[in-house]
């Protein structure tokens, strides 16, 4: 069983930065692909960013060069890096660890961008 938990949301005005992490318990955490979710009000959950086991990674094309996707295996923690900020970045931010031993996701973190 692995449990993630998001920190670091909050709010942030237009063309500001915030930084997620998404922290995992257990161990294996090398072996797993990391996805950044995000679901603003009214609207379906769409995939941000995701980074494999190698550490190659993808990006929704809304948030290309703007926001980059870094793991630390040693401690076991994902990053989202989130830079120039537009207001249709609100949204919760959800983390999802995925491999052949499962396939878990965290609560969220609620990012608002706004004047």
């Amino acid at each position: 069983q692995v449990q993630l938990v998001e920190s670091g949301g909050g709010l942030v005005q237009p063309g500001g930065s915030l930084r997620l992490s998404c922290t995992a318990s257990g161990s294996r955490f090398n072996i797993y692909t990391m996805y950044w979710y995000r679901q603003a009000p009214g609207k379906e959950r769409e995939l941000v960013a995701l980074i494999t086991s190698v550490a190659s990674t993808k990006y929704a094309d809304s948030v290309k060069g703007r926001f980059t996707i870094s793991r630390d295996n040693t401690k076991n923690t994902v990053y989202l890096q989130m830079n120039s900020l537009k207001p249709e970045d609100t949204a919760v931010y959800s983390c999802r660890a995925l491999s052949m031993l499962g396939d878990y996701w965290g609560q969220g973190t609620q990012v608002t961008v706004s004047s």
